[in-house]
């Protein structure tokens, strides 16, 4: 979403409609590639580790504990990998629709969007450092890095 928007931002930006339609089409695009994505490399995971232990056991665990989560692990972790950016997107979005339902911001909404997108982003790397048990400061930043590097990259090859 925020390379998205930083072409926006470098080009002659179209009407905001616009920009959240074409930022909503992304954001649920990303969220059904994520689902399928998932629940296909999910299942197939599960069910060959199911399959692995069937044949370990010489019993048929289909109705068993193991067939269950076989079945519904993959769900869950599926529907996971698509709802948490499309919830991303539609929080790095809110501005947009704030600015297009008439309410004045501090910033442009492109700007502000851009300052949502980098503070989740931040967050992100703060999350991932406190469950990966590294200095949290420096995983955000790390990943703040990694979105204002790519921000920039953007920048520079849609000015050229």
């Amino acid at each position: 979403m925020l390379g998205l928007i930083i072409g926006f931002m470098v080009s002659d930006p179209p009407p905001v409609a616009i920009i959240i339609s074409a930022c909503l089409g992304a954001a649920i695009a990303l969220a059904v590639s994520g689902v399928s994505s998932a629940y296909v490399s999910e299942s197939a995971e599960r069910l060959r580790a199911l399959e692995q232990l069937q044949d370990a056991m010489a019993v048929d665990l289909g109705e068993s504990f193991h067939g269950d989560a076989a079945r519904w692990v993959p769900m869950m972790i599926a529907l996971v990998n698509g709802l948490a950016p499309l919830v991303i997107s539609m929080l790095i979005m809110m501005p947009l629709w704030l600015a297009h339902a008439g309410v004045q911001l501090p910033v442009a909404p492109l700007k502000m969007a851009v300052l949502v997108a980098l503070v989740l982003i931040f967050f992100l790397g703060v999350f991932l450092g406190r469950i990966s048990g590294v200095s949290w400061w420096r995983s955000g930043l790390q990943t703040l890095l990694v979105a204002l590097l790519t921000a920039a990259l953007i920048t520079f090859i849609a000015s050229n």
